[in-house]
């Protein structure tokens, strides 16, 4: 008797939750809609092609398909963490993220902190826009720009050392000037862009605090030290943490279309050399190339998750 009214009793909650469900869908079913199409796209793009991943596991063969190619187990990974370029690309690749990361990130930190306390608000608009604009510049464009500026016949640097009296130097032809210029040039393309995203941050401090510390007696500085960081050491952590996240994934185009047999050393990093193996090689070998691109991928997965865990067990903020 009890068991037949316990059912009773579910039933109709389950029947009322049915019913409550599809009132929301024919309610709203214009929001599921359009939350559908990045689900789709999530799907079809992202986790429908992880079904390919266990080419880094096969002898892949196109005649014989993903499933018809012979399984080699971590034969792959062997292969490459045997060769003679794999240390020269993860060193490669590891000294250029850090350093893009130590040098890159506080810059629009610093930036947004000058502009939120600038006190003239034409000058704050005119340079938000000069300093957000290169973002918009395409690769291409970007490397072209490169490219001509430190050309050793018509570079207007090297005109400028001329004019010093030095003699004029081809930056792309030596190795050691590669990292800086990736580097540097990066930090001038996107430093105003990522700005915006901690300018929006400092908007939602609580303006009371400025006040009470002007009571107090705070200089200018010491509020942006002691309320302005403060407030937005939460963004900086989520925004740290997945920064980290991609150490191992510098941009390929760049580092590619900058490369030169003279720079090769300095310049040949895990992507290049994944598309290098995978696509551009007459013998494209794609079982070891995807081998390559699984492990950069497991790296920065343990990265995110690491740093996720440390800012968890630190600060009260974490992505997860």
């Amino acid at each position: 008797m009890l068991i037949s009214k316990k059912k009773t009793i579910m039933q109709p909650r389950r029947t009322a939750r049915g019913k409550s469900l599809r009132r929301r869908l024919r309610l709203d079913w214009q929001l599921y809609v359009i939350l559908a199409l990045p689900l789709i796209w999530l799907i079809v793009f992202q986790y429908i092609p992880m079904y390919g991943v266990q080419i880094a596991f096969r002898d892949f063969k196109s005649t014989k398909g993903i499933m018809g190619s012979d399984w080699v187990g971590t034969r792959n990974f062997t292969k490459f963490f045997e060769s003679y370029n794999f240390q020269k690309v993860v060193v490669n690749t590891l000294t250029i993220s850090l350093y893009d990361l130590a040098l890159g990130f506080p810059f629009p930190i610093i930036l947004a902190l000058l502009l939120n306390n600038c006190l003239r608000p034409r000058f704050k608009k005119v340079v938000q826009v000069v300093t957000y604009m290169p973002y918009f510049i395409s690769t291409v464009v970007m490397v072209g720009i490169i490219i001509q500026f430190t050309s050793p016949k018509v570079g207007i640097i090297n005109f400028a050392l001329q004019a010093l009296g030095r003699d004029p130097v081809d930056f792309m032809a030596v190795p050691g000037y590669f990292r800086h210029i990736y580097v540097w040039t990066n930090i001038w393309q996107g430093t105003g862009w990522n700005a915006i995203i901690y300018l929006s941050a400092l908007a939602a401090v609580d303006p009371g605090l400025h006040e009470a510390a002007m009571i107090d007696g705070a200089s200018r500085f010491k509020r942006v030290v002691h309320v302005d960081l403060p407030g937005i050491i939460p963004t900086i952590i989520i925004l740290l943490i997945m920064r980290v996240g991609q150490i191992m994934s510098v941009g390929f185009e760049k580092a590619f279309l900058m490369q030169n047999q003279l720079n090769l050393n300095t310049s040949e990093l895990i992507s290049t050399y994944v598309y290098k193996i995978g696509l551009a090689s007459a013998a494209a070998d794609f079982s070891y190339a995807a081998a390559i691109g699984l492990f950069n991928s497991v790296i920065n997965l343990v990265l995110i998750a690491g740093v996720n865990f440390i800012a968890t067990k630190s600060t009260e903020t974490s992505l997860w």
